[in-house]
C-alpha cells in the first residue's frame, strides 16, 4: 500500500474539525496529521508537519482562509489547498483559486464527495464540482464581456507608463531607460492621446483599469 495522503484540517469551529477528522480517520489512504483553528496556526502547522493537502475554511479569526491560502501557496507551493466552506458565490470562489487553491467544495457536499475531492487534488492536482465549475466559467465570461481590449501601445510606451504608475519622474524614467527626458515626455503625450486622457492621474488610472500596467 502506498503512503496515506497527509491532511491538515483548518476550521475555526472545533465541532466541525472533530467531525471531519472522525470522517477521514475511517479511510486507510488518508491520515490527519494536524488541525488549526485559524489561518495563522495553519501556516505554522504547514511549516511543522508538511501536509500533502490542507482542508481550508474561509471565515476564520486572526488570518482568514483567503490570506492563509495566499501565504501557504507562496511559501509552500507543493502543498495543495482544498477549500471547504459554506460559500459558493464567485466573490469567494474566484479570489481563492487565484490565491492558489486547487480545489473548492462546499460543506453541503456528501462525505464521499469530500473524500473524492481530497484524493483528486492529491493525485490529479485539482478538483471542482460541476456547480463550482459553472460559477468559474460564468465569472470568466462576464469578465471577457465587460473588459475592453487595451489600446495598442509600443513596447517603450508600455515601459514608460508602468514607471509613471510606479511614481517615477520624467528624469528618473529617462535615467532608468537610458533615453532623454524629451523622449519620455513625447511618449507621455502620445499615450495621453491614444488613451484620450488629459493628465498623468487619468493616464495612470485608465492604464491600470485596462490592464496595461499593474497596480
Amino acid at each position: 500500500m502506498s503512503k496515506p495522503i497527509r491532511v491538515l484540517v483548518v476550521d475555526d469551529h472545533s465541532i466541525v474539525r472533530e467531525g471531519i477528522c472522525a470522517l477521514l480517520a475511517r479511510r486507510k489512504d488518508i491520515q490527519v496529521i494536524g488541525e488549526a483553528a485559524d489561518g495563522k496556526r495553519a501556516l505554522d502547522a504547514v511549516a511543522q508537519f508538511d501536509p500533502d493537502v490542507v482542508l481550508m475554511d474561509i471565515q476564520m479569526p486572526v488570518l482568514n482562509g483567503l490570506e492563509a491560502t495566499r501565504e501557504i501557496h507562496k511559501r509552500f507551493p507543493s502543498t495543495r489547498i482544498l477549500v471547504l466552506t459554506q460559500h459558493d458565490s464567485k466573490e469567494y470562489v474566484v479570489p481563492l483559486l487565484r490565491a492558489g487553491a486547487v480545489g473548492y467544495i462546499t460543506k453541503t457536499a456528501r462525505a464521499t464527495e469530500l473524500i473524492g475531492a481530497i484524493r483528486a487534488v492529491y493525485e490529479e492536482g485539482a478538483y471542482l464540482p460541476p456547480r463550482i465549475t459553472q460559477t468559474v466559467v460564468n465569472a470568466v465570461a462576464e469578465s471577457a464581456e465587460t473588459k475592453e481590449a487595451p489600446p495598442r501601445l509600443t513596447e517603450r510606451e508600455s515601459q514608460v507608463v508602468q514607471l509613471v504608475a510606479e511614481g517615477l519622474s520624467s528624469r528618473e524614467i529617462a535615467e532608468r531607460l537610458n533615453i532623454s527626458i524629451k523622449t519620455v515626455d513625447t511618449h507621455r503625450a502620445n499615450m495621453m492621446e491614444k488613451l484620450d486622457v488629459r493628465n498623468t492621474a487619468e493616464l495612470i488610472k485608465l492604464a491600470i483599469r485596462k490592464g496595461i500596467v499593474s497596480a
